[in-house]
This record gives C-alpha cells, structure tokens and sequence, in this order.
C-alpha cells in the first residue's frame, strides 16, 4: 500500500511540474534552434534544431512585424523550451506580440527512423 501510494503521489508531482508534457503537447528546446525563420507574412516560423529536424508552428494570428525585426522571448522555465498554444514572443522594433500556435514537423531528425 505504502509504494502505490508513493507512486501515486510522484505520478502526480510530475503532472504538476510538466503540465505541457501531460497535456501532450509538442515542446521544443530552445538551446536546439539554430535558425527560426518567419513565412507566409508572419503567419508561419519554421525552426531549424541542431539534429537536423525543422518544425513548422502556425502562429495564432498574424505577425507581420516579424519578417523585418525578429523576435525575443522570456523563458519561464528551467528546461528552456517554448511550446506550442503557450508560449509569446515580442518583436524587437515594433514591439508586437504574438503566440506561439501548433508545431508540425517538417523533416525528422537525422538519424530517425520513418514511421
């Protein structure tokens, strides 16, 4: 009774310090970006990672000011990843702010195998 009980508690612990994790949503490292690139009238930012995989994530609305300022954000985390539906971003010069929208992977990491 005493380990279900100790399970039950760190299952829960560990729910409550990753909720992005638990609500299964896609996260990226930030210390793995090495290119982020504004499409489509800064609707889009496609993101280059070290392990060759690029991810797409469709802003939730349109950022225009981001072609020709880029951007800044203020990680809130001590894993140093953005994720999709939660994270902002502030453009440089105009100050513009926009969300992060939904990541959907482009082309895998080297190395992975196709599903």
């Amino acid at each position: 009774m005493k380990i279900f009980m100790t399970v039950a508690a760190l299952a829960t612990m560990a729910a409550i310090a990753s909720p992005a994790a638990a609500a299964g949503k896609i996260c990226i490292s930030t210390r793995n970006i090495v290119s982020s690139t504004p499409q489509q009238n800064g609707a889009v930012i496609l993101f280059k990672m070290r392990d060759g995989a690029t991810w797409r994530n469709d802003l939730n609305g349109r950022c225009p000011d981001l072609k020709f300022n880029g951007f800044a954000w203020t990680l809130r985390n001590p894993g140093e990843t953005v994720c999709e539906n939660e994270q902002s971003l502030r453009v440089l010069r105009s100050g513009e702010v926009c969300t992060l929208g939904k990541f959907t992977q482009i082309t895998p990491a080297r190395g992975a195998k196709p599903m």
